[in-house]
């Protein structure tokens, strides 16, 4: 499994670690990861993703993991929360064919 943020695709960054003498050795930088269910209200169930920090809280700005789907293009996303905005679409069209 790639350390990789599902909703903003963060990763894994590399570089250099700089002594005091200037000598270089490779280092990273790894993403701080949470694994979270979040509440989908179009689903009517918890969806567990692995975010970072930073796309948690991006979510939750947003007013929760539907409406952040809803509200940003396809091309921004990666592929498994391309995968779930579909199911999202699908059950909100749902509903209001119901309704």
């Amino acid at each position: 499994m790639p350390r990789r943020c599902a909703i903003t695709g963060k990763g894994v960054m590399t570089g250099n670690n700089v002594s005091h003498a200037h000598n270089k050795t490779r280092r990273t930088w790894n993403v701080n990861l949470q694994v979270t269910s979040m509440m989908s209200d179009a689903l009517g169930e918890p969806v567990r993703l692995r975010l970072s920090a930073h796309g948690l809280r991006t979510v939750e700005h947003r007013g929760g993991i539907d409406a952040f789907l809803l509200s940003t293009p396809s091309t921004k996303l990666t592929s498994e929360a391309r995968k779930l905005k579909k199911r999202v679409q699908k059950a909100v069209a749902g509903g209001e064919a119901a309704a």
